[in-house]
């Protein structure tokens, strides 16, 4: 039987981070997989439950959570309502608390712990994950999903000089309407952690084996970003969805219980990735 496991964990300037993970119950040992979702991303997004389950049924543990600074409370985590902590969110913040994460993971006090991890990351999610891969060896694998190969793929660079001056910067969240504000403090992360936060150097870092996966059809990210990281890591393995969008199909809310037909695609490549390596 699927099981699902709750957990609250401290993470970045104490704010407490969601987390559940998804196993099959007579497999409490199996390897460890971390998902880290994008950009107005949050752990119960749209089709995320299933693919937990899809990797559970498949011999793997799936942790997903809320960044500490994402949007969502302990209280509403279905839904982006914290636009104060939200516009104090930085690259830096994320790292840290995809840190706690993984030493949570690995330090067996609370589930059995993992020996390593493998990342799942989604979008912005992916260049978190592309950066902690780089620096962190107990992620022994690395899969990413529409990843940026920048930080900066939200905005024009344009902008980042009134940005400054008027010391914020509202985003339109299209599902919703609402104007998510973000402080300038994330430009002055980049600025003054340019080689941590360079995802396409760093990309160049990356031992573990890797699994990049990006859709045709994505014109949020565009399939450009993973051609531009797979030449900084040749050693990468590249599959293209046909016609799949940013999101592979998915939507949110997402009422149907099967997964969409292009999300299935990718869930069948990660599988065999993780059996072949």
């Amino acid at each position: 039987m699927i099981i699902t496991q709750s957990h609250t964990l401290p993470g970045a300037k104490g704010r407490n981070m969601l987390m559940d993970l998804t196993f099959e119950e007579t497999n409490p040992h199996a390897p460890l997989l971390i998902f880290v979702h994008g950009f107005k991303g949050f752990k119960d997004w749209g089709t995320h439950h299933l693919v937990a389950r899809y990797f559970a049924q498949n011999g793997y543990r799936f942790l997903k959570f809320n960044f500490s600074h994402n949007g969502t409370t302990p209280e509403d985590a279905n839904d982006l309502t914290d636009m104060i902590a939200f516009s104090e969110n930085t690259f830096s913040i994320e790292l840290e608390d995809l840190q706690y994460v993984i030493d949570f993971a690995c330090s067996g006090s609370v589930i059995p712990a993992a020996q390593s991890v493998c990342l799942i990351g989604h979008s912005m999610g992916g260049g978190i994950s592309i950066v902690k891969a780089a620096e962190d060896k107990r992620v022994s694998r690395l899969i990413t999903m529409a990843s940026v190969a920048s930080f900066r793929n939200l905005w024009h660079k344009e902008i980042e000089k009134q940005w400054k001056l008027a010391g914020v910067l509202n985003f339109t969240n299209k599902r919703t309407g609402q104007d998510m504000p973000v402080k300038s403090t994330l430009l002055d992360d980049l600025e003054r952690n340019p080689g941590r936060l360079n995802v396409l150097a760093r990309a160049a870092d990356v031992q573990q084996p890797w699994l990049l996966l990006h859709g045709t059809a994505d014109t949020v990210v565009l399939p450009s970003h993973a051609h531009d990281l797979k030449a900084m890591q040749p050693n990468a393995r590249l599959v293209l969805i046909p016609n799949a969008d940013h999101v592979f199909g998915a939507t949110h809310p997402y009422v149907q219980q099967d997964l969409p037909l292009a999300l299935q695609e990718l869930c069948r490549k990660a599988v065999d990735f993780l059996k072949d390596v």
